[in-house]
Protein backbone atom coordinates (compact mmCIF):
# COMPACT_ATOMS: atom_id res chain seq x y z
CA UNK A 1 0.00 0.00 0.00
CA UNK A 2 2.59 2.37 0.81
CA UNK A 3 4.69 1.75 -2.28
CA UNK A 4 1.20 2.50 -4.41
CA UNK A 5 1.06 5.96 -2.47
CA UNK A 6 4.47 7.29 -3.22
CA UNK A 7 4.24 6.23 -6.80
CA UNK A 8 0.64 8.12 -6.94
CA UNK A 9 2.57 10.76 -5.29
CA UNK A 10 5.25 10.69 -7.46
CA UNK A 11 3.22 10.77 -10.53
CA UNK A 12 1.74 14.19 -9.26
CA UNK A 13 4.83 15.50 -8.76
CA UNK A 14 5.87 14.77 -12.51
CA UNK A 15 2.25 16.28 -13.52
CA UNK A 16 3.23 19.63 -11.71
CA UNK A 17 6.73 19.94 -12.66
CA UNK A 18 5.60 19.35 -16.36
CA UNK A 19 2.88 21.99 -15.92
CA UNK A 20 5.86 24.19 -14.76
CA UNK A 21 8.39 23.33 -17.37
CA UNK A 22 5.96 24.59 -19.91
CA UNK A 23 6.74 28.31 -18.29
CA UNK A 24 9.47 30.19 -19.52
CA UNK A 25 10.84 32.38 -16.76
CA UNK A 26 13.04 35.10 -16.87
CA UNK A 27 15.28 37.39 -14.34
CA UNK A 28 14.85 40.89 -14.71
CA UNK A 29 16.27 42.54 -11.86
CA UNK A 30 18.43 41.62 -8.72
CA UNK A 31 18.25 43.94 -5.99
CA UNK A 32 20.59 43.66 -2.91
CA UNK A 33 20.05 45.28 0.47
CA UNK A 34 22.38 45.52 3.46
CA UNK A 35 21.52 46.05 7.13
CA UNK A 36 24.51 47.18 9.33
CA UNK A 37 24.05 45.15 12.38
CA UNK A 38 26.62 45.19 15.40
CA UNK A 39 28.77 42.33 14.10
CA UNK A 40 28.55 44.25 10.22
CA UNK A 41 26.54 43.76 7.79
CA UNK A 42 23.39 41.57 7.16
CA UNK A 43 22.35 41.28 3.36
CA UNK A 44 19.27 40.66 1.89
CA UNK A 45 18.01 39.98 -2.10
CA UNK A 46 14.63 40.84 -3.85
CA UNK A 47 14.44 39.30 -7.34
CA UNK A 48 11.89 40.33 -10.25
CA UNK A 49 10.57 37.21 -12.16
CA UNK A 50 8.81 37.60 -15.13
CA UNK A 51 7.28 34.33 -16.22
CA UNK A 52 5.53 32.76 -19.36
CA UNK A 53 4.59 30.14 -22.07
CA UNK A 54 5.31 32.16 -25.08
CA UNK A 55 1.45 31.54 -26.63
CA UNK A 56 -0.21 34.81 -24.96
CA UNK A 57 0.17 34.08 -21.09
CA UNK A 58 2.16 35.97 -18.95
CA UNK A 59 2.77 37.06 -14.87
CA UNK A 60 5.41 38.86 -12.85
CA UNK A 61 6.40 38.68 -9.47
CA UNK A 62 8.71 39.98 -6.93
CA UNK A 63 10.24 37.95 -4.18
CA UNK A 64 12.35 38.76 -1.02
CA UNK A 65 15.06 36.52 1.22
CA UNK A 66 18.66 36.15 2.75
CA UNK A 67 19.78 34.05 0.07
CA UNK A 68 19.35 34.78 -4.24
CA UNK A 69 17.99 31.36 -5.30
CA UNK A 70 15.26 31.77 -2.58
CA UNK A 71 13.98 35.17 -3.37
CA UNK A 72 14.09 33.76 -6.81
CA UNK A 73 12.07 30.83 -5.91
CA UNK A 74 9.59 33.40 -4.43
CA UNK A 75 9.38 35.61 -6.76
CA UNK A 76 8.66 32.78 -9.65
CA UNK A 77 5.78 31.85 -7.40
CA UNK A 78 4.36 34.69 -6.91
CA UNK A 79 4.90 35.23 -11.47
CA UNK A 80 2.65 32.22 -11.89
CA UNK A 81 0.05 33.02 -9.74
CA UNK A 82 -0.80 36.52 -11.39
CA UNK A 83 -0.90 35.11 -14.86
CA UNK A 84 -2.84 37.17 -17.76
CA UNK A 85 -3.72 36.11 -20.66
CA UNK A 86 -2.57 38.75 -23.59
CA UNK A 87 -4.69 38.38 -27.01
CA UNK A 88 -1.59 38.47 -29.88
CA UNK A 89 -2.38 39.05 -33.93
CA UNK A 90 -0.96 35.67 -36.14
CA UNK A 91 0.49 34.82 -32.44
CA UNK A 92 3.81 37.28 -33.37
CA UNK A 93 2.39 40.56 -32.47
CA UNK A 94 0.17 43.18 -30.60
CA UNK A 95 -3.56 43.47 -32.07
CA UNK A 96 -3.23 47.35 -31.90
CA UNK A 97 -0.94 49.86 -30.36
CA UNK A 98 -1.47 51.01 -26.60
CA UNK A 99 0.07 53.10 -23.76
CA UNK A 100 0.55 51.88 -20.11
CA UNK A 101 1.79 53.49 -16.98
CA UNK A 102 2.38 52.85 -13.36
CA UNK A 103 3.75 55.66 -11.07
CA UNK A 104 6.66 57.35 -12.79
CA UNK A 105 7.05 54.64 -15.71
CA UNK A 106 5.19 55.31 -18.84
CA UNK A 107 5.25 52.96 -22.04
CA UNK A 108 4.25 52.97 -25.39
CA UNK A 109 4.11 49.60 -27.21
CA UNK A 110 2.88 49.42 -31.20
CA UNK A 111 2.61 46.43 -33.17
CA UNK A 112 5.16 45.51 -35.75
CA UNK A 113 5.31 44.13 -39.37
CA UNK A 114 6.99 40.41 -39.69
CA UNK A 115 10.82 40.27 -39.28
CA UNK A 116 10.56 43.54 -36.60
CA UNK A 117 11.83 41.49 -34.17
CA UNK A 118 11.60 42.62 -30.58
CA UNK A 119 12.93 46.24 -30.00
CA UNK A 120 12.66 47.64 -26.42
CA UNK A 121 14.64 47.87 -23.61
CA UNK A 122 15.42 45.54 -21.29
CA UNK A 123 12.49 44.44 -18.33
CA UNK A 124 9.87 45.15 -21.38
CA UNK A 125 11.68 42.91 -23.45
CA UNK A 126 11.63 40.17 -20.73
CA UNK A 127 7.74 40.40 -20.72
CA UNK A 128 7.79 40.59 -24.38
CA UNK A 129 9.93 37.28 -24.77
CA UNK A 130 7.93 35.66 -21.80
CA UNK A 131 4.96 36.32 -23.79
CA UNK A 132 5.70 35.00 -26.95
CA UNK A 133 5.45 38.34 -28.67
CA UNK A 134 8.34 37.97 -32.08
CA UNK A 135 7.55 41.41 -33.61
CA UNK A 136 6.95 44.88 -31.45
CA UNK A 137 8.54 48.21 -30.99
CA UNK A 138 8.49 49.52 -27.77
CA UNK A 139 9.52 53.18 -26.12
CA UNK A 140 10.01 53.80 -22.17
CA UNK A 141 9.61 57.06 -21.12
CA UNK A 142 9.61 58.48 -17.60
CA UNK A 143 11.23 56.06 -14.70
CA UNK A 144 13.88 53.55 -15.42
CA UNK A 145 13.13 51.57 -12.39
CA UNK A 146 12.60 47.94 -13.19
CA UNK A 147 9.50 47.30 -11.50
CA UNK A 148 7.25 50.41 -12.31
CA UNK A 149 8.71 49.92 -16.51
CA UNK A 150 7.24 45.80 -15.62
CA UNK A 151 4.21 47.10 -14.28
CA UNK A 152 3.67 49.79 -17.05
CA UNK A 153 4.15 47.24 -19.63
CA UNK A 154 1.42 44.93 -17.51
CA UNK A 155 -1.00 47.79 -17.71
CA UNK A 156 -0.43 47.86 -21.56
CA UNK A 157 -0.98 44.30 -22.30
CA UNK A 158 -3.93 44.22 -19.86
CA UNK A 159 -5.71 46.89 -22.18
CA UNK A 160 -5.32 45.10 -25.39
CA UNK A 161 -8.43 43.89 -26.82
CA UNK A 162 -8.25 41.61 -29.44
CA UNK A 163 -11.00 41.68 -32.91
CA UNK A 164 -12.83 38.87 -31.73
CA UNK A 165 -13.36 40.21 -28.44
CA UNK A 166 -14.92 43.48 -29.85
CA UNK A 167 -17.28 41.66 -32.08
CA UNK A 168 -18.64 39.76 -29.32
CA UNK A 169 -19.20 43.35 -27.20
CA UNK A 170 -20.51 45.48 -29.84
CA UNK A 171 -22.95 42.30 -30.76
CA UNK A 172 -21.31 42.21 -34.62
CA UNK A 173 -19.32 39.84 -36.60
CA UNK A 174 -15.50 40.42 -36.59
CA UNK A 175 -15.54 40.74 -40.26
CA UNK A 176 -17.70 44.05 -39.69
CA UNK A 177 -15.19 44.86 -36.63
CA UNK A 178 -12.04 44.50 -39.31
CA UNK A 179 -13.94 45.86 -42.20
CA UNK A 180 -11.46 48.60 -43.93
CA UNK A 181 -13.29 52.04 -44.81
CA UNK A 182 -13.25 52.44 -48.89
CA UNK A 183 -11.03 55.43 -49.46
CA UNK A 184 -12.71 56.03 -52.56
CA UNK A 185 -16.04 55.92 -50.96
CA UNK A 186 -17.79 59.81 -51.23
CA UNK A 187 -18.27 61.42 -47.50
CA UNK A 188 -21.71 62.57 -47.10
Amino acid sequence: MAKERSERGGDRRDNREERDSEFLDKLVHINRVAKVVKGGKRFGFAALVVVGDQKGRVGFGHGKAREVPEAVRKATEGAKRTLIRVPLREGRTLHHDIDGRWGAGKVTLRAAPPGTGIIAGGPMRAVFESVGVADVVAKSKGSSNPYNMVRATFDALKKQTSPRSVAARRGKKVSDVLRRRDPDAAVE
